[in-house]
């Protein structure tokens, strides 16, 4: 029973740690520390479909599509 335990604490733990943005460390002064990360996201980087939709446009009005 008691490794049955462990083995749920343990799958829990996983999943609650793979599905929520947090991040565990370990260091000699404070042993654990548990923080929430937090998303930074820019408007108009390169990779963003915004951006990508401008440029597009702008290379087909430049090529006389």
């Amino acid at each position: 029973m008691h490794k049955l335990a462990l083995v749920g604490a343990t799958v829990i733990a996983a999943v609650v740690l793979s599905a929520a943005p947090i991040s565990v460390k370990w260091s000699a002064e404070t042993n654990l520390s548990v923080s929430q990360d937090k998303a930074v996201a820019e408007v108009g980087r390169p990779g963003s479909v915004a951006g990508v939709a401008r440029r597009t446009e702008r290379r087909a009005i430049r090529r006389g599509y």
